[in-house]
């Protein structure tokens, strides 16, 4: 294992939105998990947002060690994702890259704060995918993986107060909430802030009591 810088920005909230188009996809109650693709290595290394461990049998078992709850994360990965993403990366121009890093949610029926039942039927959800330090855009994202399991696309549209404010009451069909994406063609001019449902916030009040806005926006 090895400690790395925060693999994946953190999302702010919508306090200080940009109003303007952007792609909604739903955000969804897991672990935040990501993979690392390199040309001549192939999938070689993964981790969570703050540590990466070697993509083989010796670091998936310090993996499971590490995170008991997340066992079947390394398997699903292998199973649904590694080899059409490669496909993709070999085959697009607009991925000739040397390394690239995708990220996917992990999760079960009912994970809650990033706790995860045992018996749980579980799944990954491909979220982002970031080449060469930049994190692709909202629209290509979609182009190019919607044939994979991706984060549900909500809403496509100007981002407005009306819209927050129908995501928080529960106009559409999401648990936790959604993440609104904009901009450019990397990360440096992607945008993306977090809308979360008063009934997670609820639910949320009702599991943590007081430390309830640690899990909040």
């Amino acid at each position: 294992m090895t400690q790395v810088q925060l693999v994946y920005p953190k999302i702010p909230n919508s306090k200080n939105s940009p109003w303007e188009r952007c792609i909604a996809f739903e955000k969804y109650d897991g672990t935040n998990l990501h993979w690392v693709w390199q040309l001549e290595l192939g999938w070689y290394a993964f981790g969570t947002r703050q540590d990466r461990f070697e993509l083989d049998d010796m670091g998936i078992a310090q993996f499971n060690e590490a995170y008991p709850g997340l066992e079947e994360a390394t398997e699903i990965f292998s199973r649904d994702f590694a080899n059409p993403l490669q496909r993709v990366f070999q085959e697009k121009l607009n991925y000739q890259y040397q390394e690239i890093t995708v990220f996917t949610e992990f999760f079960g029926t009912n994970s809650f704060a990033g706790m995860h039942r045992k018996d749980d039927p579980k799944q990954l959800i491909l979220f982002d995918v970031q080449t060469d330090r930049f994190i692709i855009s909202p629209e290509q994202f979609f182009q190019d993986f919607n044939h994979l399991n991706i984060a549900k696309v909500v809403y496509r549209g100007m981002l407005t107060g009306q819209f927050i404010d129908d995501v928080r009451k529960g106009k559409y069909d999401v648990a936790e909430g959604v993440v609104c994406k904009g901009g450019g063609s990397n990360s440096e001019n992607v945008w993306m802030v977090k809308i979360k449902t008063y009934a997670y916030m609820k639910k949320l009040q009702q599991a943590f009591k007081d430390d309830w806005n640690t899990y909040w926006e």
